[in-house]
This record gives C-alpha cells, structure tokens and sequence, in this order.
C-alpha cells in the first residue's frame, strides 16, 4: 500500500501529493519521502540535498528558480509548518504547456507535497505567518547553473493571493521573459 495519493496536475509530470497520515492520541507520522514509491512517480536516484527554509512574514514571495541542464534537478517540497501557494512553471523547450503554470496549497494541516520534475520553475507564497519548507533535491545546488523568472512577470500572469509583500533582492531582479528565452533543453 502506497503512503502517498497522487494527484495528475494539468502540466505533465508535475504532481500533487498527499501523504498518509497515521495518528492516534500521541499524534501522527507521515512519510515524506520513500525512493521505491516515488521512483514511478518521477523521482530517480538519490536525494542529493535536503533544505529547510522558514519565512517569518505573510504574503511574501520566494522564487522563481531553477537550475539548466547539466544541473537540472527535481524537487519535493513539502510545508511543515503555516501554509504556502506553491507555483510551478513549465519552463521545459518544446512543452505544448509551456509557460504555463499551476500552483497547489501546501501546509503542515493538509499533508501535501508538490514533486516538480526537471525543467520546472518553482517558487511559493506564504499564506500564513511563521511558515517552513523542506525541500528534497535530486542535484545539489550549483551557483553558476541558476536562474530565474520574475514572479511578477505579466507574461505568466501568476494570480498570487495575496498582494507581496516582499521579495529578496535577488528575486526583485530576476528579468521578464522577452523572445530570446527559449526554455531547457533537458
């Protein structure tokens, strides 16, 4: 029997997932990650690195990031604590959904996951105060190979819920898509 109930996204291979919770008057355990169920999922090979991020404020923005190819990595990114709209962007060449995005809510209440395959951007708005994020990473971090999208950028047309409230200066000065930024070739 699977821990995990997974939920098709309209953009190919991104996935929602919903964790087993088993509880009794004590509390609960839930499996976060297991490499055999998720193999057919998407997730290949090892876990390469492991972040957890806590963002104090409401409404802030994190994101939009990824890495190009050779470097190229998929995600699971699970809240465990406050609430976040999480926001994946098809950023993959060639993708009939490309540019496209699809965004699900994560929180510590209702056991979700988000697996982004290679290829897709990725970032989150806080719903709540005090919110926490691990993230599962098949390649580690490479400086020179990341990049991002702007998270206002009016050519996605991301419907944040709530107005930001701040993003890191970094993120601020992400360019807006123009004709030259053709996606990954992965």
């Amino acid at each position: 029997m699977s821990r995990f109930t997974r939920t098709e996204t309209p953009l190919a291979g991104l996935l929602c997932l919903e964790r087993q919770v088993l509880g009794d008057a004590r509390g609960f355990l839930t499996r976060l990650f297991c490499a055999e169920e998720l193999a057919d999922a998407g997730w290949t090979g090892a876990v390469a690195q492991v972040n957890h991020t806590y963002t104090a404020q409401r409404g802030v923005v994190r994101g939009l990031h990824f890495q190009h190819p050779p470097h190229a990595e998929t995600k699971l990114v699970t809240c465990i604590r406050g609430a976040v709209w999480d926001v994946a962007v098809d950023v993959r060449a060639g993708s009939p959904t490309f540019l496209q995005w699809h965004a699900v809510e994560l929180s510590a209440q209702n056991h979700r996951s988000l697996l982004i395959p290679q290829g897709f951007a990725h970032g989150f708005q806080t719903l709540t105060e005090d919110c926490e994020m691990v993230y599962l990473h098949s390649a580690p971090y490479v400086a020179q190979a990341e990049a991002g999208l702007s998270a206002q950028d009016p050519r996605l047309a991301i419907v944040w819920p709530l107005p930001i409230a701040e993003l890191s200066p970094r993120d601020a000065q992400h360019p807006l898509l123009n004709a030259l930024f053709k996606g990954l070739t992965l």
